[in-house]
């Protein structure tokens, strides 16, 4: 929720902490004068990038590569069988981990010490005087990608998945490659995922053109709400097949050796297709097979998951009794703001109350005493937020984590805002795998996003949220949008609908979701009386947003904020009442009548 950016600065406008990194090894690009600017970096890479196309360049004038066909000839290329065979690591510091993924259901780790660089490796078999293209997905501080004697590559993306590509051409009498991955020396863990080399493989002579035939009988043996798992007859192939690719739709989403496999990271209640094609040695690659669809199972968020929820904010604008309006109007939630950083990425009430102890737990007591709950709000406009200043995804997790102790809590809110966070796409990637962990340590918790958007729907940033949540796995419950100080004008209740029906399209587009699942993933939370831009929200156009939210049966409703929900005509943009003429409490009342 936007909050008090301009209706006079809350307490916590605090600065940032600058954040600080001390390594213990420097990487050998920089050993010298270690890392001093983005800039410094960007130059290396380009003169790395330089050097290897020159170096390429020169081998090719000394022998004609064969061209390679575009097929991947690595095994287990995304971790998909839960086991690293046939990879292998050094010092037994290489695991295969559910999070953070870049597609399907795994991915590598490797856990690098002071050293050891935790070096992961496959040897395949390839052809002679042949170009192939290396590539994978990969997030960490430092992580490198490369065959073995021969060309590499390497990254800094510590919040979020990146490709790395390179290629290289195999000697006049090579005939297998070892592929390897790494981090460096004590920068911490290190992901991949979805690794490929492509190109045809080995042990075929150069002169198998044979594919095999179509793997045959696939079915579905299970599903839940967020996985499918199927199975099929082998292929036969006159070299023997070395891998089976399984689709949805069109997209590749898994490579097995074997002859059945679980697809995860599904929407629940979505239909999918699926059939599967098998590859051999050379790269030949069969037909596909029967197609068979499944919906999966219905999740537990879904249509189960409704909220109406207004902020309360007991930092600002003459705090109400929460226990009193809950009486009065019938409310049973609020969402509380703000939880922000005290320090060290530790989470405290706008900086600076206690978890414990303090006013919020005393409410929060009284609250739920009365039959109610809460559901923290973390970041908003402004102050020193966790999403920002926390170092990383797992960093982040654990200061969520601290707060979903504090009070056993069943939801959060991540309200993301301005350019620290809403406009980073960095640190949107960090939030969204900080939930994606905190939902799967804590079952049933209900996770939301809360951003701006524009009278159409989500800006720029806000599909960037939406398709990162998707390629990251994070299973969202709610996208909540915020539909005020966004050119409203006059028609609040037509701008709110058409925003809102701009998120649905955006969510059907990326999750393959229809329309009920779309509704039953979506939020608004609006603004009580007048806005900063002079939108003005009456009592009788929130009576009308709250009855389109009911018949479309969208997920949450919430407005800012119970501190304004008091008459004060004339007032203008205040923080202890809404600037028209309204009864106490009456927008909450309003809100308490969302049932989804």
């Amino acid at each position: 929720m936007i909050g008090p950016y301009q209706l006079g600065c809350a307490p916590h406008c605090t600065a940032a902490r600058p954040r600080t990194s001390v390594h213990s090894r420097t990487p050998p690009f920089l050993q010298g004068d270690r890392v001093r600017t983005s800039f410094l970096v960007r130059s290396r890479r380009r003169l790395l990038a330089l050097l290897g196309t020159v170096a390429l360049a020169v081998a090719g004038a000394v022998a004609l590569p064969g061209t390679a066909q575009a097929a991947n000839i690595l095994t287990n290329p995304g971790f998909e069988s839960g086991s690293l065979s046939p990879w292998s690591c050094t010092g037994n510091l290489g695991s295969v981990v559910s999070s953070p993924v870049h597609g399907g259901s795994k991915a590598l780790a490797g856990a690098p010490s002071s050293s050891d660089n935790a070096q992961c490796t496959q040897t395949v078999a390839v052809q002679p005087n042949t170009a192939y293209t290396l590539s994978g997905w990969v997030r960490g501080s430092y992580v490198y990608l490369g065959v073995d004697g021969g060309a590499s590559t390497w990254t800094t993306s510590p919040s979020a998945y990146s490709q790395l590509t390179v290629s290289f051409t195999t000697g006049a009498a090579q005939t297998s490659a070892k592929i390897y991955v790494h981090g460096w020396y004590a920068q911490g863990t290190y992901y991949a995922d979805d690794i490929s080399l492509d190109g045809p493989g080995g042990g075929g002579g150069g002169g198998d053109t044979q594919a095999p035939t179509a793997p045959t009988n696939l079915t579905s043996t299970g599903k839940t709400s967020s996985s499918v798992s199927l199975s099929w007859s082998a292929s036969t192939d006159n070299t023997g097949v070395t891998a089976y690719d399984v689709y949805s739709g069109s997209n590749q989403v898994l490579s097995v050796s074997g002859t059945s496999a679980t697809v995860g990271g599904l929407a629940a209640s979505t239909s999918y297709t699926f059939t599967v094609k098998a590859r051999d040695a050379a790269g030949n690659t069969s037909a596909a097979s029967n197609a068979v669809s499944v919906t999966t199972s219905a999740g537990s968020g879904g249509t189960g998951f409704k909220q109406a929820a207004p902020y309360l904010y007991l930092g600002w604008g003459d705090p109400p009794s929460a226990t009193s309006v809950m009486s009065s109007t019938g409310i049973k939630w609020f969402t509380m703001a703000f939880m922000l950083d005290s320090g060290g990425c530790n989470p405290a009430w706008d900086s600076s109350r206690p978890l414990a102890g303090g006013t919020d737990q005393t409410v929060i007591n009284q609250i739920r005493s009365a039959g109610g709950d809460v559901v923290p709000s973390f970041g908003g406009w402004q102050g020193s937020k966790l999403g920002a200043n926390c170092s990383s995804a797992s960093a982040l997790a654990g200061a969520l984590q601290k707060v979903i102790d504090a009070y056993s809590l069943k939801a959060i809110d991540m309200d993301i805002e301005n350019t620290d966070e809403f406009e980073n796409e960095a640190v949107q990637a960090k939030i969204l795998t900080a939930l994606k962990t905190v939902k799967a340590n804590n079952p049933g918790l209900k996770t939301i996003v809360t951003f701006g958007t524009s009278t159409t729907g989500p800006t720029y940033y806000g599909n960037r949220l939406i398709e990162q949540a998707n390629s990251l796995g994070a299973n969202i419950d709610v996208f909540t949008i915020m539909p005020f100080d966004f050119g409203g004008g006059s028609d609040m209740y037509g701008n709110t609908v058409n925003a809102t029906e701009g998120l649905k399209a955006k969510l059907k587009s990326t999750f393959g979701w229809d329309d009920a699942t779309a509704y039953a993933h979506i939020g608004i939370s609006g603004m009580n009386g007048l806005s900063d831009q002079q939108e003005n929200t009456t009592p009788a156009i929130w009576t009308s947003i709250r009855d389109w939210a009911n018949s479309h049966h969208i997920a949450r409703l919430a407005y800012w904020a119970v501190n304004r929900d008091r008459p004060c005509a004339g007032g203008g943009v205040v923080s202890n009442c809404s600037g028209i003429s309204q009864n106490n409490w009456q927008f909450t009342s309003i809100t308490a009548g969302f049932t989804g």
